[in-house]
């Protein structure tokens, strides 16, 4: 229920913090003189942006399911010991941290895992067969309390969030461009012309590369909060930061893109503004910084 409410009032914040501007600025009494309605237009915006964000959360299991091939534990009838293991570790850390036990899975793949779901108490955590290969016990426990530490702390939804408002920006303030290009400066005064269009799109890929940026940056700052996380699940900093130092040796394997950010490593960016995890020595060293566990 609090994230509901919390979608709502961000959905609801969006609205007025743009409405309010463009009216400050004066842009919204003159865009609405030449006939467009900005409250539609918000609105329009605001569902487009924030559904495809809530449809990807929703189906986010069997979507990460289906796309790495993860097979699910049966935690009544684990196939080997290491899957006892897998199991009761995560569970025991699910408990711990105040959470319904996700479904724990296995795939086949170079160093990586995951967490996602749409909700704390039925959420997914995986590990690849490579991590499991190339890591210690204690050190894969690291990792699987770096994942509880996402479900725990809510990032899947909250990134939702922070989609959803970067999407509504991305569509509402290109139409707006487009809509001032084509009326104002192209001086069409009548139906929507080609210079709507053509400068929308412009704008929506320059927006977007921005937003991808903000996005980027909050999703570094849930991998710093995910380390800490763990190293308090463990009682140790320890563990997390030997991980961390063996993941760094290692090559990881990428994940798709839609739970890429949900994994214990991201993958490959075209620059550190849109990286989705921050450089291994980043997050080493901010668990050195942290309080002594």
């Amino acid at each position: 229920m609090k994230r509901i409410i919390l979608f709502l009032l961000t959905n609801l914040a969006v609205m007025l913090v743009l409405s309010a501007t463009m009216n400050v600025l004066g842009v919204g009494r003159y865009l609405t003189a030449q006939g467009l309605d900005l409250t539609q237009l918000l609105i329009f915006a605001a569902i487009i942006g924030f559904t495809g964000s809530i449809i990807s959360l929703l189906i986010s299991k069997p979507m990460a399911k289906a796309s790495t091939g993860a097979r699910v534990i049966d935690p009544q009838a684990p196939a080997n010991a290491r899957e006892a293991w897998l199991v009761d570790t995560v569970h025991q850390l699910a408990d711990r941290a105040g959470i319904g036990r996700p479904e724990v899975a296995i795939y086949e793949g170079p160093p990586n895992a995951f967490a996602t779901g749409a909700f704390k108490n039925d959420a997914l955590v995986a590990v690849s067969t490579g991590l499991l290969q190339s890591m210690t016990e204690e050190e894969v426990a690291a990792v699987l309390g770096h994942e509880v530490a996402h479900i725990a702390n809510g990032d899947m939804v909250t990134l939702t969030l922070i989609q959803g408002v970067v999407n509504t920006f991305v569509i509402f303030m290109s139409r707006v461009v487009g809509y001032f290009v084509d009326r104002v400066l192209l001086k069409n005064d009548r139906e929507t012309g080609i210079g709507f269009y053509v400068t929308a799109f412009v704008f929506e890929i320059i927006f977007g590369v921005l937003a991808s940026i903000i996005v980027a940056w909050f999703s570094r700052q849930r991998e710093y909060r995910a380390d800490a996380g763990s190293a308090a699940l463990l009682g140790s900093r320890q563990p997390m930061i030997n991980a961390l130092a063996r993941l760094g040796n290692l090559q990881p394997g990428e994940l798709p893109k839609n739970f890429e950010s949900s994994g214990i490593a991201g993958g490959k960016a075209i620059s550190a503004l849109f990286a989705s995890h921050p450089p291994i020595e980043s997050r080493i060293y901010a668990l050195q910084a942290m309080q002594r566990i």
